[in-house]
Parts: C-alpha cells; structure tokens; sequence
C-alpha cells in the first residue's frame, strides 16, 4: 500500500513489504541476499541472541529526492560502524557491499511506500543476532543478518521544537573499556529505566554523564550532544571527543563537516555539565542529533539541583542553520557536493508485449 502523502506515520508504527536476509555459518561464510516479505523470523528458544545479547543493528534513511528518486544517505558509513560493532562482539564482519545492496534491495521494492511529506523518509533498520541454538557461552557459530524499513515523520510528535533533558546522575551509560562505542542491543536495554525516569522528571530524553566523575557531558539516550557557546565572543560549535564510550554517529560527522562551510567554527573537547548548566549563560545552543531524530534542540536541562534553561528556551539560529543544510542535502534540494547520497535505481520497467 503505497504511503506517499500520508500523515501521522509517527516513528516505527509502520512497516512496508519487504525485508532483505542473509545468514553466516562457520566455515561457509555469508550467503548472498535474498529479498522476502516482512514477517516473522523463525528462532529457536535457544537462539544465542537470547541470551548472551549478540544483538547489533544500525540506521539509516532513504530520502525522497525532487526527482522522484530515492537515495540512501552515507551506507557506507553505517555498514563501517555495523563491522566495529561486530568486532566488539565478536561476531563475523559483513562485506560492505553486501550491506548497501541489501538496504538498496528493500528501498527499490518497496519504493511506492516511501513516504514524501515534509520531513519524511524510509527508515531502514539493518541488524544482525546470533541463531546457532546452543547454550555454550561462546561467540555463535550461525548469525542472521536482516533490514527491514519504516515509512517515518519527523521522530518527535511535536516536531522542530526544542526538548528539555533530564540528567542521570546516579546511572551510566558506559565505561571506558566496555561497548559504548557499539551499536548493540544491550546499551539500549541498560538506558530504558533512565528514559523512563527522565519522562516522570517532564523531561523527553536522558543526558548521560561520564562513568568515572559523573562531570562529563557524553550523550543522549539515542543521539550525540553539540551545544554552541561564545568563545573570545565569537561562536563555537562543541561537541565531546569520541573516547570509546560515544557512539560515533553519522549525523554528528556530517556536521562536523558541513558546519564549517557555514563559517562556524568548531571544536571536539570534553563538555562539563557545570558549563552547560552555567547560569551566566556560556551555552547560548544545545542540541542533539541523530538518524532517527535528525537535529533536536535542547530548551533546558533538568537535574537534581533544578532546571536550566539554555538560551531563551527555543531552536537556535546555528542549530537550525545545521539542521536545514543538513536536510537540503539529504532532500536533494541542493547539489549534493560532500557525494554523500547513494541513488537507489527503481527497477527496470518491464518490457511492454510485442503487438
């Protein structure tokens, strides 16, 4: 059923046709791609994901572009974080090309669900769980690797408005040495009781602290953290250093690329909570970013002392700046001149009968 136009889609509810599959096994390696309809995997209870959590996905997006093509936004970059995520945990590495190709597979056939309103896209959601059935506490010897896609509006209900955070200060996210820097299940299983709390503070997401000194500003619960301050009264886009506990996130690289082309000057240093909180006002912007959400302004910080306002509460002007280049680029409507979108050809029309 075609999607195009649709409203209220909100994020995940929905999901489109088709779904692409490819399995490893121990000394045969990976199969090829197969596309299939969307449905239920057949596991058994003793699947290795289960229980020792060999359980690591990604996500990107497919945008619709003004001429009515369609095209994954930097692949390569996600089928390049999917192999670290595997290495940590210690399961098999996928070629990239077979990752794009299984991404571009579901985008081609399911093209005519694709969402084209305002600030909507394909989200696709490749992953990769342990199948061998065994109870052995050991890397598995069967994994499957899957995409499946979501026709998705904007990730927040209410739009480009700006959230207030709540900050954990008695939870972590990560420490050095662990999985932080992995895109596994686990990390966000650990993150949901502090979500939870951080919505009965009236807050939308969590802000994490570092594990050491519970000081450090690292990220959200699903999205890196920038934030703007005034250095020698000029602006300076800031956002903490990957040190291993920081999921590298492709939007937070894209914009470290593009904010200099905009003449904002930028730099990667650790991000104290007393600064952000800082009542003189050092943060004039805060936001966070990410596939899912894109770029999300921060109007306020809430912790145990109280709650901070960061500038005057709305979207910022280098925070929305970013955010529409980021999205002219993605949209397509202008030249695309980092090469960062992947055209995804629709299939060949078939051939019309002989008359």
């Amino acid at each position: 059923m075609s999607r195009m136009g649709v409203t209220g889609l909100g994020f995940g509810r929905y999901f489109t046709r088709h779904m692409a599959l490819a399995r490893w096994t121990h000394g045969s390696g990976w199969s090829g791609v197969e596309l299939t309809g969307h449905g239920p995997l057949a596991l058994s209870p003793a699947a290795m994901a289960l229980h020792y959590g060999q359980a690591i996905f990604e996500g990107l997006k497919a945008y619709p572009q003004q001429d009515g093509s369609l095209a994954l936004f930097r692949p390569g970059v996600n089928a390049e974080r999917l192999n670290r995520s595997a290495v940590r945990l210690a399961m098999p590495e996928l070629p990239e090309e077979l990752f794009v190709e299984a991404c571009s597979a579901v985008v081609r056939a399911d093209a005519d669900e694709v969402p084209r309103g305002p600030g909507q896209s394909l989200y696709l959601r490749p992953f990769m769980i342990a199948v061998e059935p065994s109870l052995g506490v050991r890397p598995a010897l069967e994994y499957l690797f899957a995409v499946i896609a979501s026709p998705v509006d904007h990730f927040f209900a209410d739009g480009y408005q700006a959230i207030d955070v709540w900050c954990a200060s008695d939870q972590i996210r990560a420490a050095r040495g662990g999985t932080g820097a992995a895109k596994c299940a686990g990390n966000y299983a650990g993150s949901l009781a502090a979500k939870a709390e951080a919505v009965a503070q009236g807050c939308h997401e969590v802000l994490w602290l570092d594990a050491q000194e519970r000081r450090w500003v690292e990220e959200l619960g699903a999205m890196n953290f920038f934030c703007v301050t005034q250095d020698d009264g000029a602006p300076l886009l800031v956002t903490p250093r990957l040190s291993g506990t920081i999921l590298a996130g492709n939007t937070r690289d894209s914009l470290l690329r593009i904010a200099p082309d905009l003449g904002v000057r930028v730099a990667e240093r650790p991000v104290a909570l007393d600064e952000l909180t800082d009542p003189r006002g050092r943060v004039t912007e805060a936001f966070a970013c990410g596939t899912a959400a894109s770029v999300v302004p921060i109007g306020a910080v809430t912790t145990a002392h109280g709650r901070v306002r960061i500038g005057d509460g709305r979207p910022g002007k280098i925070t929305t700046m970013l955010r529409d280049e980021l999205a002219a680029v993605q949209y397509g409507t202008q030249p695309d001149s980092y090469g960062w979108m992947h055209p995804v050809r629709a299939p060949e029309a078939a051939a019309a009968p002989a008359r």
